[in-house]
């Protein structure tokens, strides 16, 4: 895939600092784009931007008004986005009743209502200008349902069904829409959380591996990708024999 493809390209990427999104935004830049990071951490995107001769633009997605924010101020720098990789994500892992007001409000704002607010702000100049990729990083959580993650969960389903629902508004436009549906990706997610990933399978791949296999998905016109690409099975299980998956889905969570 010729890098030439994304020249001149402005790409804004969240969720910039570490894992998928540091991984996504290199590969951006490979393919030629000059790249927008966003993320609380401001050094490591400053290290990042200076890495890859893209800006980076600090900040946190939990904020009132930030997505916002976040967009003009790439807009006003850049004058479009070509690119946005909605990859910015919170973690929660326990029972329900667990959880605290606050927690879901940061897992249902971060996950799902930012992205929202980001891609209404930048699809009306990708569709005036007749081309447009928008990626979203959702999860195989979102799509299966698992055990003691229900909030995150419900993030993520949520996430795919407004790219889905996108993807059909913007059919014929030569914008894309595009989500990775990852299973365990070896970054500080896990750690970042309340609690370490303990199973033994699926095990993790790498940021990098996941990274690809979405930008790939974006330049191919793609409407989805799995990662590792078996994590389709249970999906279509799910769909086919909902009875023989709740029953398996018991048993292994």
């Amino acid at each position: 895939m010729a890098a030439s493809r994304l020249d001149g390209a402005v790409a804004l990427v969240t969720g910039g600092s570490s894992g998928i999104g540091a991984a996504t935004a290199r590969r951006l830049a490979r393919h030629g784009a000059t790249v927008f990071l966003s993320g609380r951490d401001a050094d490591r995107l400053a290290a990042l931007a200076a890495e890859l001769g893209g800006t980076a633009v600090p900040g946190d997605l939990t904020e009132a008004g930030a997505a916002e924010e976040l967009t003009q101020r790439v807009l006003t720098t850049a004058g479009r986005i070509d690119v946005l990789v909605n990859n910015a994500g919170l973690g929660w892992a326990g029972p329900l009743d667990e959880i605290t007001g606050p927690e879901i409000s940061q897992l249902t704002t971060v996950n799902l209502l930012s992205p929202m607010l980001l891609t209404r702000a930048v699809l009306p100049g990708m569709l005036q200008r007749g081309r447009g990729h928008l990626g979203f990083v959702s999860s195989i959580a979102g799509r299966l349902g698992v055990r003691d993650e229900a909030v995150y969960a419900a993030t993520k389903a949520g996430l795919d069904v407004f790219a889905g629902s996108l993807r059909q508004e913007t059919a014929g436009t030569g914008v894309t829409v595009t989500v990775l549906v990852p299973g365990v990706v070896d970054t500080q997610f896990f750690t970042r959380r309340n609690r370490p990933y303990q199973r033994s399978r699926p095990g993790p791949v790498t940021a990098d591996r996941a990274a690809a296999a979405l930008v790939a998905a974006m330049l191919g016109g793609r409407d989805e990708v799995y990662v590792p690409r078996w994590l389709r099975l249970p999906v279509a299980v799910r769909g086919t024999l909902p009875g023989t998956y709740r029953r398996l889905a018991g048993r292994l969570g």
